[in-house]
Order: C-alpha cells, then sequence, then structure tokens
C-alpha cells in the first residue's frame, strides 16, 4: 500500500462516528452477557494456546533487519506494527500430555522452516525481550521516530501498513509516544517505539465462563511472581540513552523495560487525567463486570464495520474495542462458531523467551496454576489487589531479586524466594496432572524455570551481568550492549529448538 492510499484510508478511518461505534459495542455486549449466561462460552475442558512473537536480524552482523512483507508471508507468519517483527499463534489444544507436547511441536515446526528460508536472504528470527542493534546506517532513533506526513496523516516510515496502527498516531486519544526509562528518553509521532519489544503470551480458556472472576484473581496474583522469573529485557539500544556514566545506567537499569515501553508509549502523559489503557486490571466480581470494563475503554481506533460470517461477528465491534483493550492480563470473548466459543484469559506480561521449550514452560506453568489454584480455593485469592500490583512492578524492576510478597497455602504471608517458588511449582505440577500428565512429565516441563530460581538466574539477569563486567573492565557501554546481544543470539542459535536458557549456563 502507497503512502497516500495508507493516507486515505487512515482519513476515512478518522470520520467514522465514534458515538455510533460505542453505541454499538454497548449493543453487542449486553448480547454477549446473554450468550454468556445461556453457556455458550463454556467448554467441558480446559484449552491451551500461546502467541508468539519475535523480531529479525542481520544474520551476519546482528543488526535489525526489515523483512519483506511477501517473504514474511511465505512463511506463514504474520505481520506486527515494525518492518522487523514476526508473529505466529499455536492452535488451541486440551490442556494434557498430547496437547502441551502439539504446543512446542507447532513453534518448532514452525519455526524451522522458516529459519531455513529466511536464512537464504541472510535474515534470522530472534526471540527476545527487545532489540539493541539498530538496522546497519540507521540509529535506533531514527528507526523509531521516522516519519512522513501525507496530506495532513502523519504514516510511520518503518511501520506495517496497516490503518489500525497508522490511525492511532493520528487520533485525538493522548498517547504520549514516548519513552521513560532510566537514563532513556525519546519521543516520537507514532506508536512506532512499542516496536522495540516483543512478548509471549499464554493463553488458559475457562471451562465455565461465569467463574472467569474467580480465575482472573488468581492470575492477577500470580503475575509477580511469574513475571519475576521471565523478564529478558534490561537494555535499551545504545544511542536512545542520556548522556549518564556508564556505570550509572547499568546499575539503575530495570530488568523488563517492555512493561514501561508499552506503558509509556500508549499511556497518556502523567499529567493528563485520561485513564491510561496499559494497566495492570481490577479485580472482577462477575463476568458481566468483565465485558463492562472492555465495553467502557477508551476507544483509540473506531471503524465502520460489518458482520461476517464468524459467530463472533456478532460482537464485531466490541472484539474491535478488545484489539486496544491493553491490560497486562486480561479476559478475551472468542469463537468462530458458536460450538467454539470460549471465554479465556491471556497473560500479557511475559517478554519473549530465549527458546522454545522455555516458553512452552511458561505456558505449563500457568496453566497449571489456573487448574490448581481456583480446585484448592488457595488463600493467594484474599491478598490485596494493590500489593499484587506492587509485586507486579517490583518483578519490573528486579526480576527474581524483588521483594514480592505471597500468600501460603498454609495462609501464612511470606517474602522468601525459595518458599515462593517452591510452593508455586508444586501448585502447577499439582494442577497438570489433574489433566493427565505424569509427576515426571510435570517436572519435565516446568524444570527450566525452578532452575531459574534455584540459580537466581533469568535472562535479564543474564544480559545485565555481561554488560556489567564489560563497562568493569572499562569496555563502553554500547560495545558492552552489543556484545551481549551477540552473545544472546550466538545461543539461541544453538537452542532455540533443542535446549533451555539453562543450557547456557552449564
Amino acid at each position: 500500500m502507497s503512502a497516500s492510499e495508507l493516507a486515505a484510508a487512515v482519513a476515512q478511518a478518522l470520520d467514522v462516528d465514534a458515538e455510533a461505534f460505542q453505541t454499538r459495542a454497548r449493543e453487542e455486549a449486553e448480547l454477549l452477557k446473554e450468550e454468556v449466561r445461556s453457556g455458550t462460552f463454556d467448554n467441558t475442558e480446559a484449552i491451551v494456546g500461546m502467541e508468539l512473537e519475535l523480531y529479525a536480524v542481520d544474520d551476519q552482523t546482528d543488526a535489525l533487519r526489515r523483512v519483506p512483507r511477501q517473504l514474511l508471508e511465505l512463511v506463514g507468519f504474520e505481520k506486527e506494527l515494525g518492518l522487523h517483527n514476526a508473529e505466529m499463534q499455536t492452535s488451541p489444544v486440551p490442556l494434557n500430555s498430547h496437547g502441551l507436547a502439539a504446543q512446542r511441536h507447532e513453534l518448532k515446526s514452525s519455526l524451522m522452516p522458516a529459519q531455513e528460508r529466511l536464512g537464504t536472504e541472510g535474515i534470522r528470527l530472534v526471540s527476545d525481550g527487545m532489540w539493541t542493534v539498530p538496522p546497519t546506517g540507521e540509529t535506533a532513533r531514527e528507526y523509531l521516530c521516522d516519519a512522513v506526513e501525507e496530506d495532513g496523516i502523519c504514516i510511520g516510515t518503518n511501520m506495517s501498513d496497516s490503518v489500525r496502527y497508522h490511525t492511532m498516531a493520528n487520533t485525538d486519544y493522548p498517547s504520549a509516544f514516548e519513552l521513560d526509562a532510566p537514563h532513556v528518553s525519546l519521543r516520537a509521532e507514532s506508536v512506532m517505539p512499542e516496536a522495540l519489544i516483543t512478548s509471549i503470551q499464554p493463553h488458559y480458556q475457562i471451562p465455565h465462563a461465569p467463574d472467569l472472576p474467580e480465575y482472573f484473581s488468581y492470575a492477577l496474583r500470580v503475575a509477580g511472581p511469574v513475571l519475576a522469573l521471565g523478564v529478558n529485557a534490561p537494555f535499551f539500544p545504545p544511542d536512545l540513552y542520556d548522556d549518564a556514566p556508564d556505570e550509572e545506567i547499568v546499575d539503575d537499569a530495570h530488568m523488563e523495560n517492555r512493561i514501561g515501553v508499552f506503558e509509556s508509549v500508549l499511556n497518556p502523559p502523567e499529567d493528563d487525567p485520561t485513564p491510561p489503557k496499559v494497566c495492570f486490571p481490577p479485580d472482577f466480581e462477575t463476568v458481566e463486570d468483565a465485558i463492562d470494563d472492555i465495553v467502557e475503554d477508551d476507544t483509540i481506533v473506531p471503524m465502520e464495520l460489518q458482520s461476517g460470517t464468524r459467530f463472533d461477528d456478532g460482537f464485531v465491534h466490541l472484539r474491535h474495542k478488545h484489539g486496544s483493550y491493553w491490560r497486562w492480563v486480561r479476559p478475551v470473548f472468542e469463537g468462530a462458531t458458536r460450538s467454539a466459543a470460549n471465554a479465556r484469559i491471556e497473560f500479557r506480561p511475559l517478554p519473549a523467551q530465549p527458546t522454545v521449550d522455555d516458553a512452552i514452560a511458561f505456558e505449563a506453568l500457568f496453566a497449571g496454576l489456573m487448574e490448581s489454584l481456583p480446585k484448592l480455593e488457595h488463600p493467594i485469592q484474599s491478598q490485596e489487589w494493590e500489593t499484587a500490583e506492587d509485586n507486579f512492578y517490583a518483578a519490573v524492576e528486579d526480576g527474581l531479586r524483588a521483594d514480592i510478597e505471597w500468600i501460603t497455602a498454609d495462609g501464612e504471608t511470606t517474602t522468601a524466594t525459595d518458599e515462593i517458588y517452591g510452593e508455586l511449582f508444586e501448585l502447577a505440577r499439582e494442577g497438570l496432572e489433574l489433566h493427565g500428565l505424569s509427576t515426571e512429565e510435570a517436572h519435565e516441563y516446568i524444570r527450566p524455570l525452578r532452575e531459574r530460581a534455584d540459580r537466581r538466574l533469568t535472562p535479564a539477569r543474564w544480559k545485565h551481568e555481561y554488560v556489567r563486567r564489560r563497562v568493569e573492565e572499562k569496555v563502553p557501554l554500547a560495545e558492552a550492549i552489543w556484545g551481549m546481544q551477540s552473545a544472546y543470539i550466538r545461543h539461541q542459535r544453538e537452542t532455540l529448538l533443542d535446549g533451555s536458557f539453562v543450557d547456557w549456563l552449564e
């Protein structure tokens, strides 16, 4: 799509009657509630799935690479925000030994031929929380901020030609479009700085849709400790740092900058009264409350939509609103057919992981916890919401070194890391065994994460220690970060499909 065609499509989207769109969404929400109450969104078993985002680099230099759209389609991946991004989704499967194995094999069977085909063009896909080496001949600031104006419409030069992405830069919603992190500052004209980050997103499908609030409350309370295990984005591209001593930048680094990037780019500035869209969500009393929260969330890009042939196209305006309902844990109501209609929890805080088996470990951990915690009526549900939120943002800053508060099965409050994770892993194991996995199988899926907790070493801490050592040796920060990135990609080349992060440590 040419810039002029894209600008025309954006201008057309901006002319949509927002009030009429919102009215339709509210009407659809009432229909959705009726369907939920009637059992349409219930399922006989728990279902799991996953989204995986990657970025592309030059196979020789590790510099960020744009992926030609035709080539991306050829390897069966979907486009994401940036021209360097690629995304895939696994097929939803029942939570059991065969289902988890199918998730693992699907990821590997898609990634292997994609890497081989892209490799003929000198491109490699990387699973990582944030890229740090900009395209050859460009700075990260230039790549993220480059934009043109076409007929009064701002078009991000390095963004995919999705009308929705570009319309977000031209609406009245006051997204800050800036980075706000220790020693980092950047202001853009579009959402493109969000293309710094990539994620994995495990999904867990609720058997009985009206029970979603109970499962959701547990998901919020495990969000902090689970994120602390997965942190993987401590450093930005070096040219984005302000003029500060290298040692100070390293000392002040957060272990998971992906959270802050998403929030500071898409939320309004702090002095704006508009409620933030990217945030730690509230508890819900009822499933209707969850639907209402989606309905009343600010719509950034209303569109004129027509119902198609899918069952959930009866809620097409509500589904469109959900696309910009950016909560770190969020409820989802979808289904291509009435029989496939489902209510699920999408767990969104996790950055992309070093290997496929690490990603699957998080899927197994989250699903196992969602099975066991409600069945056991675990007392962590009584934890104050504010404490769960504090745990979450503590994990963002310090990973496994964060002061996280947990309530044990005995009702005792603890901040002891070994006690917290010892219980979490056992609860996840029990949940997996409830769905037919053997004790040995359950342990094997969770093992990569148990090793992280035992060693107190996450991918982010591995990166941070590498850069810290080099800076202490008087290596310039940029060289240290790029050296770390090269080492990360080198290790991943050997283990992405047949190994885990802990193999890097042996």
